[in-house]
């Protein structure tokens, strides 16, 4: 692998625009404005089965088997409310692939120097060993607000779990770098989230229908209810409200110190609250025209008493507690024309408005020294306008070969502000304050992507251009000279598929990624003056990049249906937030300075692998396989983001009305090796220990119409750590039980269709 890796690294290098890679990817589709254009198109794959069909692999609709990448979907009987209550869900049973969700322990004032406080509660998707920003999130094609995390924010933590899998009736996980449709911060992949439609709940001839569903789950004594209409008034129209209500508690682990002080290692007692909408409008005038007019908000809520905050003597803390308030609200219009010119066969138009919102509240009761009460309030708000203009055109190049373009322009406009109030600041700074100015980012873009297909051979050259505009304004609360930063990216791809049989799939895909600087990167602002340290804005920061090859294969060989893939890629530029670049501590003079910079360069590479295997017609088994290793090659050092290899077996059995279901997944340790316990980790980094769970699952078609579904997770109420949730702790940490998964637990649900 170390062998053909230096080969590909030197197909192409991030940012140069003139490489071997986008010169044949611009032969390629340069090439297709030459072509013969017909009314008849070649087939690409000779197989008459109905196949599984996603979109976000190349931005228009594909079998799995057309696309060169590794994708898996969730749909149907996968979203099941008893077996997915929420976005970690998704992740237990897919390859490379995790959710963090740390133990909420915190204080009023200081982040953590490593790791999480929890505040963030479900953070977002790891994927293939990089998480945060560098995973690309979508929910119909609209994207999901950024995750903001920062020492210089205090104990708040802002994730991405702006969801309602209520709402929800499809999942695309794409691995891979995405930049050459999508753009920026796919470095890793994405995941794309897609919405219920009238469609999927209205049967044929039906005018009116619907859906309820309720869920019930121990592991943080959660409950649900949701209500779906669906109705179709006319032959040309369809519309959709749904409302989806949650309740629930701190998320169990198997701690047992219930002390109501910092020894504590049960969850702190905590209530969240979630409520969500939706609302669709689809209109079919004729002439191959579909509109679709989307309204969704997310509103979650909650509250923790930190107990875990509080001093175990008479002095210190004495009382601890936190609220947290997430808020996103989308409007959006996709409209699909069907034409019939030259340049196009179906022409696509979206445009989406979205705000979000989301606040974090700490207090906190003190003995000295004074003030004895201060508090910490702080609020990120991020507004965002898109447009798409996508079109599609099919033809034939000759008897064996045809041709699929896709191409259009992608333009947002993002503004992202914060605010830091409370009271009992500290000497060195007055609220309110910002963290970083106002800010406006403003992307353009110009994509292609040209399919050529025959009935062995696929090969897809695409080419994305991306313009990105940082613009910051000066504002009283933010004391520095704000940075500004304009830069482009340049982001080229080639797959290839080839086809020896019927079923058999040979595929590969080389590809470059970006990611832009985000706004608290460019210009953070902390200023303590009397002890001497400071951070200042950074205008010269540069997109972070990569490239990354993928091989893998499908096949279906009588019962046995499986994908293989291996993957390497490496990526450079990477942001360090807060380094010194210069000052002295202690010398008002001089101080010590920090700045975001880029210096990190990382190599990750790995391996996965899915089968299932029909024993009959009542009884499936399946497999999942996933690992990955990376590391710093600048510093040569493992990358702490990277998940221990992971084994998933199970086994699904038909009875009738009934459906039975059992997954083990065994978890590899986490060796010291793999860990880096360099500054400003901690030496002393907890390596938590293979594990292996059981999953026991039920679902019985009570009526046609109705099913109820029942699942036990972790049968055997086994205690382990999760790794993702444990960076920065300690390993003899007093309070290492704190950051265990749950133990046993029981999820139930009950849908009915009317």
């Amino acid at each position: 692998m170390a062998a053909s890796y230096a080969h590909f690294s030197l197909l192409f290098r991030p940012r140069q625009a003139f490489s071997p890679l986008f010169l044949a990817c611009l032969a390629l589709i340069a090439g297709s404005a030459v072509a013969q254009t017909t009314a008849q198109v070649a087939q690409a794959s000779g197989s008459g089965s109905l196949r599984e069909v996603v979109v976000s692999g190349s931005r228009s609709e594909r079998a799995i088997e057309d696309v060169p990448a590794s994708i898996d979907v969730i749909t149907g009987e996968d979203l099941d409310p008893a077996r997915v209550q929420d976005i970690r869900d998704l992740a237990r049973e897919i390859p490379n692939m995790s959710v963090r969700r740390a133990a909420q322990r915190f204080n009023a004032v200081n982040g953590p120097n490593v790791g999480s406080n929890g505040r963030e509660g479900n953070a977002g998707f790891n994927l293939r060993g990089l998480d945060g920003n560098r995973v690309l999130l979508t929910v119909d094609g609209i994207r999901v607000p950024r995750e903001l995390t920062s020492g210089v924010f205090g104990s708040a933590s802002f994730g991405r779990d702006y969801y309602d899998l209520g709402l929800i009736s499809r999942v695309e996980i794409v691995r891979g770098a995405s930049s050459a449709l999508y753009g920026s911060d796919g470095l890793a992949g994405m995941v794309a989230m897609f919405t219920t439609e009238p469609r999927d709940l209205l049967k044929t001839g039906q005018t009116f229908g619907g859906r309820v569903g309720l869920k019930a789950s121990s592991e943080d004594n959660g409950r649900g209810v949701g209500v779906t209409l669906v109705g179709a008034p006319s032959d040309t129209v369809q519309w959709l409200g749904s409302v989806q209500l949650g309740r629930s508690e701190a998320l169990e682990n198997m701690g047992e110190n219930h002390a109501l002080n910092s020894t504590r290692t049960a969850p702190n007692p905590q209530k969240d609250k979630s409520v969500s909408a939706l609302g669709k409008v689809v209109l079919t005038p004729g002439g191959g025209q579909r509109h679709t007019l989307t309204l969704e908000h997310v509103d979650k809520t909650g509250e923790v008493e930190a107990y875990s905050g509080r001093s175990p003597t008479a002095a210190g803390t004495l009382d601890l507690d936190g609220t947290t308030d997430m808020q996103r609200t989308r409007l959006s219009w996709d409209g699909r024309f069907k034409l019939a010119t030259p340049w196009a066969d179906e022409l696509r138009a979206t445009v989406g408005y979205q705000q979000a919102e989301s606040q974090e509240v700490a207090r906190e009761l003190r003995t000295a020294p004074a003030p004895t009460s201060r508090s910490r309030d702080v609020a990120y708000t991020e507004k965002l306008w898109q447009g798409v203009l996508q079109a599609e055109k099919t033809r034939a190049l000759g008897a064996d070969w045809s041709q699929k373009l896709v191409y259009g322009v992608d333009v947002s406009v993002s503004k992202m502000d914060n605010l830091v109030t409370g009271n009992g600041a500290p000497g060195y700074e007055t609220y309110p304050l910002k963290r970083f100015p106002p800010t406006q980012e403003t992307n353009s873009a110009l994509f292609v992507q040209s399919e050529f297909a025959s009935e062995h051979w696929s090969v897809i050259p695409a080419l994305r251009y991306d313009r990105f505009d940082l613009k910051a304004e000066s504002h009283p609360l933010y004391p520095l000279q704000p940075a500004r930063l304009a830069d482009s990216a340049l982001s080229p791809k080639l797959g290839l598929i080839f086809r020896p049989a019927a079923e058999l799939n040979l595929f590969a895909n080389v590809a470059a990624g970006f990611k832009a600087p985000s706004a608290l990167q460019l210009n953070n602002n902390f200023q303590n003056i009397p002890a001497s340290y400071r951070t200042v804005p950074n205008p010269n920061l540069k997109p972070e990049t990569s490239r990354t090859l993928e091989l893998g294969a499908r096949d279906k060989v009588g019962p046995v249906q499986w994908e293989a893939a291996v993957f390497s890629g490496r990526y450079k530029d990477f942001i360090d937030e807060l380094v010194p670049i210069g000052g002295t501590a202690g010398n008002p003079a001089d101080p010590l300075t920090y700045q975001a910079v880029n210096r990190g360069q990382v190599r990750l590479s790995g391996f996965e692998l899915k089968a299932k295997f029909a024993l009959g017609a009542a009884t499936d088994l399946r497999l999942a396989y996933g690992q990955t290793k990376g590391k710093d090659t600048r510093l040569g050092v493992p990358l702490n983001s990277v998940n221990p290899a992971r084994l998933v077996l199970g086994v699904d059995h038909r009875i009738g009305d009934w459906r039975l279901g059992a997954s083990l997944a065994h978890t590899a340790k986490k060796s010291m090796s793999d860990i880096n316990t360099t500054a400003p980790n901690i030496a002393n980094q907890f390596a938590p220990p293979s594990y292996t769970t059981l999953d026991l699952r039920a679902s019985w078609q009570v009526t046609r119409s109705t099913r109820l579904s029942a699942a036990l997770h972790n049968v055997t109420d086994r205690k382990f750590w999760e790794w993702g949730n444990v960076v920065g702790v300690a390993a003899n940490s007093p309070v290492l039980d704190a950051y265990t998964a749950p133990g046993r637990a029981i999820s139930v649900a009950l849908v009915t269709d009317f």
